[in-house]
């Protein structure tokens, strides 16, 4: 119930139909042969059917239950028949415009106009022929059964049926006409103000004959009502069919019956006037019909006109803007348009090319270049003897003179019959791509002869994995033809060599399969069979996407270079042999002291075990002491004559887990007495938590010793404030170690570490050397750096690489 609320129409519209709806009924009661009975002209349906037609279907209810108000309501007034039967008479009428109204609808569609005369027929024949039946067969039944008048089912049926129709033809099409054009506000011309004026008086002086008795309307009142239904369509064949239904109940009124001296009987006379009625209204309805659709067909024509006028307008002005030239030829080629374009290039128009006594082919074709224009005479001598499209490119003259190159076409327009019409033609300056297609095959041109002229080798693939360009280099070289990839196994074992092959192939491959780039060294042999040493660089080629359009390959004969990096290795390794030689003086003075020492506590410890094995009693106890203490240091000097003479042999290192706080310490212990000697202050300072790294513990201990020494070395010219640091720290996967003096700097610290280069007065320049290479072996880098306010910073790091061993 709510929602059928909500959805109600407006209640001064419900109220308008309703009394719109009785003044139906009123006016049916007038036209009644027998009063009471509601067999009349039933304006009433034409309203309902026209209120549906333009009401939502969801407002539907409440226009039934206003028609039900209406109607019991002017059946209290005028008809006084049984309640029974008003109400059945009533569901006949409401039934009668719903299945009216839903059918117009289903056809028609929504909205419905009634725009043609098959729009109009097929609400005549809905609306006031199958709606109708409904009513009539409801209204004589219930006439029949409850007696009223006398009537029975088949002498009220017709009057039933053709009083509805006329209802529904003269008042729906006037209600629709009015209400689908409430809001129109065309503005009537001065003589269309006239010819209303005209029809009105028509109407007024056919009323004022007819109340008078001097003449019957029936005859005079249809050319007006057809001139109102043509000139003004629905809307003026809908209000005059409203001023005949007026003057119609007047004259029934003044005289009492219809049509006098036709039939004295009442019912006879009643048909008729329903039959004058409803054929008047559905003649102006039609007429009214066909009027709209011409009037519709004539303005469509003449939108369509204005139309085509324009797009041919439009088309004109895109033809001449349209940057290229056209043109038309008839079937035999003669040119019959040229574009504006076309026009001011050539400067002449197709009537300007008229010649006595030579086509205006001929005309055109002295504009081709000379050496052009036999071949474009030939080509189009033979599209037109052919049919086929004509296409060529050729030099044609400008108006200043200048040849410009243009690229042309042509294709015949074929009528029903396939006989070529006409001929229609493009035309491109060309001139700039035409220009620049020389330059570019220039530049290839001097591209290819620069490729060829530089000292390497170029190939290039295509996606497909075919060879498609050698230079001129490589070809000479190697001789091989341009192959298909699928052969580059063949090709690969007939030119790389033996050795080399499986590497390069495999690289290859993997490179061409991933679409990497990659680099391959191999050795190939030339025409004359020998192998040299080449480096082949492979880089893919790839459009926007990233699909490669062109493998190239540049390859760079490195046959000289690998002997040089043979003999600068070999000379390498003969320059460490010997830098190793040259240093043997310098450290075995370092090895010396650190010898010196275990040897020096050797004999101090064997003096001393003798001293406790000489007493008596001997001391036992303390010679086994003294004896651990010989083999700790014998061992200690046993350890570094090994190393001295592992570097010498070239033996490989030994290495293992160890802590480099131990290595500090024992670096400490062996320089402690030359610095005590050399009033040198060594501050350690190690952090703790560090992890153990994977060394050779004698050799980081020289480096150690070495560069603790050169840092007191550095120190010796001061009187004073002797001090030198050892700090070890860790940073991230490496522990650094620096070794920082006060004493008079470096002045090239990027130097020292060069083999022989030294800035000591006796110094042979290998011990930073070799410390370098001891680090580096490591893993590590060693470095100098500027101490700040003075001296110098001798740093190195080791790699955190701790090894398990078995």
């Amino acid at each position: 119930m709510t929602g059928l609320w909500t959805q109600r129409p407006k209640f001064i519209h419900l109220g308008l139909f309703i009394v719109a709806y009785v003044l139906g009924c009123a006016f049916a009661q007038i036209l009644a042969f027998m009063p009471g009975t509601g067999i009349s002209i039933w304006l009433p349906g034409g309203l309902f059917i026209a209120t549906l037609l333009l009401a939502s279907r969801s407002t539907w209810a409440w226009w039934l239950l206003a028609g039900c108000f209406a109607e019991l309501f002017a059946n209290a007034l005028w008809f006084r028949s049984p309640l029974p039967a008003a109400i059945l008479i009533y569901f006949g009428n409401a039934l009668e415009a719903v299945i009216g109204a839903w059918l117009i609808r289903r056809v028609l569609g929504d909205p419905v106009r009634l725009d043609t005369l098959q729009q109009m027929l097929i609400f005549v024949a809905l609306g006031a022929g199958v709606a109708p039946i409904i009513a009539a067969t409801i209204g004589a039944a219930t006439v029949d059964g409850f007696d009223i008048l006398s009537q029975s089912f088949w002498t009220a049926w017709p009057l039933f049926w053709i009083g509805d129709a006329t209802g529904v033809l003269i008042v729906a099409p006037l209600a629709l006409a009015v209400l689908q054009n409430w809001g129109d506000r065309t503005q009537l011309s001065a003589a269309q103000w006239m010819e209303i004026s005209i029809l009105g008086l028509i109407f007024a002086g056919v009323a004022a004959l007819s109340l008078n008795h001097y003449l019957s309307f029936t005859y005079i009142v249809a050319p007006p009502l057809l001139w109102a239904a043509v000139r003004f369509e629905f809307k003026g064949a809908a209000i005059a069919l409203m001023f005949l239904g007026l003057i119609t109940a007047a004259y029934s009124m003044s005289s009492g019956g219809e049509f006098p001296g036709v039939s004295e009987s009442p019912k006879e006379r009643h048909i008729l006037l329903q039959l004058f009625l409803s054929i008047t209204a559905l003649s102006a309805m039609i007429v009214a019909a066909i009027s709209r659709q011409h009037r519709l067909g004539l303005l469509t024509l003449r939108k369509s006109m204005d139309t085509l006028r324009h797009r041919e307008w439009e088309l004109t002005q895109l033809v001449d803007v349209v940057p290229s030239h056209l043109w038309r030829l008839t079937p035999d080629g003669e040119p019959i348009f040229f574009n504006r374009r076309m026009a001011d290039f050539l400067g002449m128009s197709v009537a300007d090319i008229d010649r006595p006594n030579a086509t205006r082919l001929d005309a055109l074709i002295e504009a081709i270049h000379p050496v052009d224009a036999p071949g474009f005479r030939t080509a189009l001598r033979y599209s037109l003897a052919t049919g086929e499209p004509f296409a060529l490119r050729y030099r044609l003259r400008r108006a200043d003179g200048v040849y410009h190159w243009m690229s042309s076409r042509a294709d015949p327009l074929r009528g029903e019959d396939g006989g070529i019409v006409q001929w229609y033609g493009l035309c491109h300056d060309i001139d700039d791509q035409v220009h620049a297609e020389e330059a570019l095959r220039e530049r290839e041109r001097g591209l290819r002869e620069l490729l060829d002229a530089l000292p390497i080798n170029i190939l290039s693939f295509a996606p497909t994995r075919k060879m498609t360009y050698a230079s001129k280099r490589y070809i000479d070289k190697v001789g091989a033809p341009l192959v298909h990839i699928d052969d580059f196994d063949a090709l690969a074992r007939d030119v790389a060599h033996p050795e080399d092959f499986p590497r390069m192939f495999a690289v290859a491959s993997h490179g061409f399969a991933t679409g990497q780039p990659f680099v391959n060294r191999f050795r190939r042999r030339d025409k004359q069979g020998i192998y040299r040493w080449i480096e082949a660089r492979t880089q893919p080629q790839r459009d926007a996407s990233g699909a490669i359009l062109q493998w190239h390959i540049v390859s760079i004969d490195i046959e000289d270079e690998m002997h040089a990096q043979q003999a600068l290795r070999a000379a390498q390794d003969s320059l460490a042999r010997q830098s190793q030689a040259a240093s043997l003086a310098e450290l075995s003075a370092s090895i010396a002291h650190e010898v010196n020492q275990p040897l020096a506590a050797v004999i101090a410890n064997s003096h001393a075990c003798h001293r406790w094995l000489t007493a008596d009693p001997p001391n036992i106890e303390r010679a086994n002491k003294t004896v651990d203490r010989i083999i700790r240091d014998a061992n200690s000097a046993a350890d570094v004559v090994s190393r001295i003479r592992a570097l010498f042999k070239q033996s490989a290192d030994t290495r293992a887990n160890g802590a480099i706080e131990d290595i500090v310490a024992e670096a400490h212990n062996l320089i402690a007495e030359e610095a005590a000697r050399h009033r040198v202050l060594l501050d350690v300072e190690v952090d703790r938590g560090l992890p153990a790294i994977f060394m050779d513990a004698v050799q980081i201990k020289q480096v150690l010793v070495n560069l603790i020494r050169n840092g007191m070395e550095a120190m010796t010219g001061l009187a004073e404030g002797k001090r030198l640091s050892v700090r070890v720290s860790r940073i991230d996967s490496t522990l650094r170690i620096d070794i920082r003096d006060h004493g008079t700097g470096i002045e090239t610290p990027d130097r020292i570490f060069e083999p022989f280069f030294t800035t000591k007065e006796h110094g042979m320049g290998m011990g930073l050397a070799i410390c370098r290479s001891i680090v580096e072996s490591h893993g590590g880098r060693l470095w100098a750096e500027k101490n700040e306010p003075k001296g110098a910073v001798l740093a190195f790091t080791l790699p955190i690489e701790s090894k398990v061993l078995s």
